[in-house]
């Protein structure tokens, strides 16, 4: 997704961010970022680029059994225990932490990658944007943010 309506929220929302005292930002960032991080969740859950278009599917496996059920890409990323939180006074971050960071970049670029742990084959993953700004995650922040400063009055 384009930077361009991230800068419009930026800029529409920039001035009530400064009148508001560093305690009260930061608990809006960590309101925020904990709903990010749920709507990043789903949208993996639900194999969902932050545009709408689904995942390009998995190759198909030449050794996989007949009728074997395959769970879903993505499964264990998703968890709270790999896609963090980090919050402070000017800003809210989703991330995954630093051990599965390079499998997640690489998904989301589609870089190349060796296959496996110890195999010596690389592969070509194609894109799959696991994080990204939809247009309903903006405006969810700032519903959020508007619901925030109403309420403080």
């Amino acid at each position: 997704m384009s930077r361009e309506p991230l800068a419009q929220l930026e800029t529409e929302l920039a001035g009530l961010l400064a009148a508001m005292d560093s305690k009260a930002r930061r608990t809006l960032a960590r309101q925020i970022a904990k709903q990010l991080q749920a709507s990043q969740q789903q949208r993996i859950r639900d194999q969902l680029n932050p545009d709408g278009t689904a995942f390009a599917p998995r190759k198909p496996q030449m050794r996989a059994q007949k009728g074997r059920i395959r769970r879903q890409m993505f499964t264990k990323l998703r968890q709270a225990k790999w896609l963090k939180t980090e919050v402070s006074p000017d800003t809210a971050a989703v991330q995954f932490v630093a051990q599965v960071e390079r499998i997640a970049a690489v998904h989301q670029y589609g870089l190349r990658d060796k296959v496996g742990g110890r195999s010596k084959a690389e592969a070509s993953y194609p894109a799959r944007e696991l994080l990204g700004f939809s247009v309903a995650d903006i405006d969810q922040v700032r519903a959020k943010l508007v619901d925030h400063i109403a309420g403080s009055r």
